[in-house]
């Protein structure tokens, strides 16, 4: 009898553990269950239709003089929510809203109150910020399971640098951003034409720049008879002299690859020689490059007005120009309007120059400046994750003009960090008949790739190793030159020079920077321009570096350190 008595426990115990376990699926969100199974026979779908809505309430951003939504059309119900909800049945609410100079504060005050929306996109302060307090959802296995296979081969194009940027613990804990890393390549763009008729090199040197810059502005290389030419343009209003680990891309202009040259990157946190982080601007090399800008702007080799010029872009438009540093899309900026102004302005680009030992060593920018992340607790993590799966492979479907992507919750920049790299390489095949658009098919994480191998023939003449302006047709379709231009032109230095990069060590703010950052940098700028411009001395170099380390300096290379090294 008692052996019975125990049979029947048993079987009691194994039934109320089945109607608990089948209770439990029951009452929990059926969408879960339908959508985050990891077992072999149902892996995780990152594209996958939730069967029951799922609601997700967002920080965002926007801007009220943006008026290209639709009559009808609203933040909330758009093109791009209207895609969310019918691919995924992904419901996007508002938690909380704001304008773009303001919305970093909104961020700033959802985490110091703890009134978080479920996901929303902050900078690398921020993701720090949450982190330290708890506040953020693990998504390891999130993306590890629900990322897209084009999102993991974009994140890994960076050699780990996305996915370490938002690593801590070895958790990751947020979503990155991935932008090209072309982008903070400064290179220098030349008016070939100018080379020729005067019987020049590209310069290899920074000794060799100043004999071009000389020659420029001194040899009527326009042939107009008058002294109106620009040796090598500077900065305008608009632009720094050179980027910083702030902005650390897209600078027009600067005189990023002169610094490089002397293995100066000021505006960058590198190693100093106790291994310890130490801000390039107060090194003496950056001394050294200031004391050569000062000179050759002494001798008027450097456009004069710099600083003070509106838009540096007129003088290459106007065929004044001969030189200056910028990233590789410059077709998309002045140098179209100067070839529609003057068909044989041959602007040609190079990673030059050299530093002392015949290596090209420019500052590089960050691959992720902004971040998704999740707020810790949230019922579906792995919805986030979908919404950025699904604008990735959707948006070029968008019509910006219906909507921009102002109007996309949680839109991150999702470039492959080698996508012109690649592209160069791609098209040069495309050019040399080994492959056609149809073999970039498999590759919806470069964008424009099939388009670019669709147009480049129509647009580039024979002989297709030739990149000079001649070889080229721009009237045959303007907008397929300029990307094509971009690329080859551009982009040829990124891929056939060893490109020897220095990296900072943060790419983000630290607690003091946040109240002293702005007035240090300030101080800097205006001293380093009057060093340049001649009116200051050279040693008020060394007046910047001790009042720069006594206003706050010092204990922010402590906070940098701190950072570097946890």
């Amino acid at each position: 009898m008692r052996r019975n008595k125990q049979a029947w426990m048993v079987l009691l115990a194994i039934l109320l553990l089945f109607v608990t376990a089948c209770s439990n699926g029951g009452s929990s969100s059926e969408e879960t269950s339908q959508t985050n199974k990891t077992n072999s026979e149902n892996p995780p779908d990152p594209f996958g239709k939730y069967e029951e809505t799922v609601t997700i309430r967002v920080g965002q951003e926007v801007d009220p003089s943006d008026t290209s939504l639709p009559s009808g059309d609203t933040p909330l119900d758009n093109q791009y929510t209207r895609s969310v909800k019918e691919n995924l049945n992904i419901n996007v609410e508002h938690h909380f809203t704001a304008s773009p100079s303001n919305y970093d504060q909104k961020v700033s005050l959802a985490i110091a109150s703890n009134d978080l929306p479920d996901a929303m996109i902050v900078g690398p302060v921020e993701l720090r910020q949450m982190y330290e307090a708890g506040q953020l959802a693990d998504l390891t296995e999130i993306y590890e399971q629900y990322a897209s296979p084009a999102i993991k081969r974009i994140l890994e194009s960076t050699n780990g640098l996305a996915k370490e940027s938002v690593t801590f613990d070895g958790k990751m804990m947020a979503i990155p951003s991935v932008q090209l890393q072309a982008d903070g390549v400064h290179l220098l763009w030349i008016r070939q034409d100018w080379l020729d008729k005067l019987g020049l090199e590209p310069p290899k040197t920074v000794e060799d720049l100043e004999k071009v810059a000389k020659a420029f502005a001194e040899q009527d290389p326009d042939g107009n008879g008058k002294a109106d030419t620009i040796g090598l343009s500077g900065p305008d209003t608009n632009n720094k002299l050179y980027a910083n680990f702030l902005e650390s891309t897209n600078n027009l202009y600067g005189f990023d690859g002169i610094f490089s040259a002397y293995n100066a990157n000021p505006g960058y946190w590198v190693e100093g020689e106790d291994g310890n982080p130490v801000y390039g601007s107060t090194l003496p090399e950056t001394k050294e490059a200031l004391a050569k800008l000062r000179d050759m702007y002494a001798k008027g080799l450097i456009d004069q007005e710099m600083g003070v010029r509106e838009d540096s872009g007129e003088s290459v438009i106007s065929g004044n120009s001969g030189m200056f540093f910028a990233p590789w899309w410059m077709p998309y900026g002045p140098i179209t309007d100067a070839v529609n102004t003057n068909p044989e302005a041959n602007w040609q680009a190079y990673a030059l120059p050299l530093d002392a030992d015949g290596k090209y060593s420019p500052h590089m920018s960050t691959p992720s400046s902004r971040f998704v992340v999740v707020r810790k607790d949230y019922e579906h993590p792995e919805a986030a994750m979908k919404m950025l799966n699904n604008l990735l492979a959707n948006e070029a479907t968008f019509d910006p003009s219906k909507g921009g992507p102002g109007f996309y919750p949680l839109r991150l920049v999702f470039a492959p960090s080698d996508e012109t790299e690649y592209s160069v390489k791609a098209l040069r095949e495309v050019l040399a008949g080994t492959k056609t658009a149809e073999d970039f098919k498999d590759k919806p994480e470069y964008k424009l790739l099939v388009t670019d191998a669709e147009n480049i023939k129509k647009v580039k003449l024979e002989p297709y190793d030739k990149l000079g302006i001649q070889y080229w047709d721009p009237k045959a379709d303007l907008g397929a030159w300029t990307r094509s231009y971009a690329l080859m032109v551009g982009g040829t230095p990124l891929v056939d020079q060893e490109i020897n990069g220095v990296y900072s060590q943060i790419y983000g703010q630290t607690k003091t920077m946040e109240s002293r950052w702005v007035n240090l940098k300030k101080m800097e700028d205006e001293v380093f321009l009057k060093i340049i411009m001649g009116a200051a001395p050279l040693d008020d170099f060394d007046k910047f570096v001790k009042d720069w380390k006594k206003q706050g300096g010092d204990k922010i290379t402590d906070e940098v350190a701190e950072v570097v090294n946890n």
